[in-house]
């Protein structure tokens, strides 16, 4: 019993846990913001490249319609 009480490789393996806990938790919320940040950049280069698409073959500017 007395070995039991001395021996400190169950505290050892707590600690371990604890900081494998941490380093996920930082990971998640670092993966978090990294989404966040993609997805709003994603639609802003969709949104450039859509008005780039309707300026294709104009020179760069955009057609003006004339009425019948």
């Amino acid at each position: 019993m007395l070995t039991f009480l001395r021996d400190e490789s169950g505290a050892v393996t707590v600690d371990w846990v604890v900081l494998t806990a941490a380093v996920v938790g930082l990971a998640i919320a670092a993966y978090t913001s990294i989404e966040e940040s993609s997805a709003q950049l994603v639609k802003a280069t969709a949104k450039a490249i859509a008005s780039q698409d309707e300026l294709a073959g104009t020179g760069g500017v955009k057609p003006v319609r004339s009425e019948p």
